[in-house]
């Protein structure tokens, strides 16, 4: 297998490579998508995000490494041109918006009827939305995805912190049966007063959009030929959504609770070569993220990708220095000379020469 530090090396060598050198990232990367390709004969795409490796500045901010609208037209960036039906998408993503996952599954299923999704490492959130709207979920064990419950920034007054939509329409109703003795009222006055008069809404719109979306997704497209299909796409996005089933909403679930609960999982292990290959490309990833400005990469077996980089500006501060005398200058005389000296021609090429 290529391993981590057996990949980081193959890039190395290919570092010292005359003809590829500086390009070694892009074509180890891009090799492996390649072979993933011709193996499965299926398209194969992929998108990942700097999310899991350490930041040497500033963390990287969150709407440049989540799911977003932009990410549409990485896509079609990366499916054009592709040939099939079939598509293994590998996804390593921290998530984001569930409107602009609900985008990104509408055009994939839009462009292809069997869509396998390769977890090498985590999917989670929104990107664990876009797995559970495939026809199959490939997991090592060393693989998770996570709870789909949405997050809502609210803007407190220790600054602005992210929430789970649920976490607050479950504090309301606790403080709804508190304040009826009214010397809990005072106590609970403070958090009361951060909630806006559309909080509660919209954390209940949030949610019933997010178990919705995967309700539906997994009747049609993982469970579609179950007969049970409603009743367990049901079960499986009520148990995903519910913030109280993982109290955390970046909890891993493992491939086994993920089978436990009818999810159509299949294990990486199940196919050596296979996993070989998908982890490949995982690692080439990582090594990229690693040592480039990369932070979000869409790309398909053919080459063709579209990224967004970040580049890092270093601020160097100069010692401040002791500020020199200024000198009057003989052709800007000072305030104290009134009128213009005399000086010869002779006199002034001499000048001429010392300035």
């Amino acid at each position: 297998m290529g391993t981590w530090g057996e990949i980081g090396q193959e890039i190395k060598d290919l570092k010292a490579d005359p003809v590829v050198g500086a390009a070694a990232l892009d074509h180890v990367r891009r090799k492996y998508l390649a072979l993933s390709h011709q193996y499965t004969g299926r398209a194969t795409v992929l998108y990942a995000t700097k999310w899991t490796q350490p930041s040497s500045g500033q963390p990287i901010s969150g709407e440049f490494i989540s799911i977003t609208n932009e990410d549409v037209h990485g896509f079609m960036e990366a499916l054009h041109g592709l040939e099939g039906d079939s598509l293994d998408l590998i996804l390593h993503s921290p998530g984001g918006s569930a409107e602009a996952a609900e985008a990104v599954v509408t055009y994939l299923r839009s462009k292809f009827d069997n869509i396998r999704v390769i977890v090498p490492h985590m999917a989670m959130s929104a990107a664990t939305m876009i797995a559970c709207a495939a026809d199959e979920i490939v997991m090592g064990k060393h693989s998770f995805l996570g709870p789909i419950d949405p997050q809502l920034v609210l803007n407190t007054s220790l600054g602005p912190r992210l929430v789970p939509a649920q976490a607050i329409i479950e504090q309301f109703e606790m403080a709804k049966e508190d304040c009826k003795d009214p010397n809990m009222v005072r106590a609970w006055l403070p958090m009361l007063g951060q909630y806006g008069p559309d909080l509660l809404v919209s954390c209940q719109n949030a949610s019933d959009l997010g178990e919705e979306l995967v309700r539906e997704w997994l009747a049609t497209y993982m469970f579609r030929d179950d007969r049970k299909k409603k009743s367990k796409a049901r079960a499986a996005a009520k148990w995903l959504s519910t913030h109280s089933n993982f109290k955390s909403h970046g909890r891993s679930i493992s491939r086994d609770s993920l089978q436990d609960k009818g999810l159509n999982i299949t294990a990486l292990e199940a196919d050596p070569a296979a996993q070989d290959l998908f982890l490949s490309v995982f690692h080439a990833t990582s090594h990229t993220f690693n040592l480039t400005g990369a932070v979000k990469i869409i790309e398909n077996h053919l080459g063709k990708a579209y990224l967004k980089l970040l580049q890092e500006v270093i601020l160097q501060q100069v010692p401040a220095q002791p500020a020199q005398p200024v000198k009057p200058s003989k052709e800007q005389p000072t305030e104290r000379k009134t009128t213009k000296p005399k000086t010869t021609k002779k006199k002034a090429k001499k000048a001429g020469k010392a300035s």
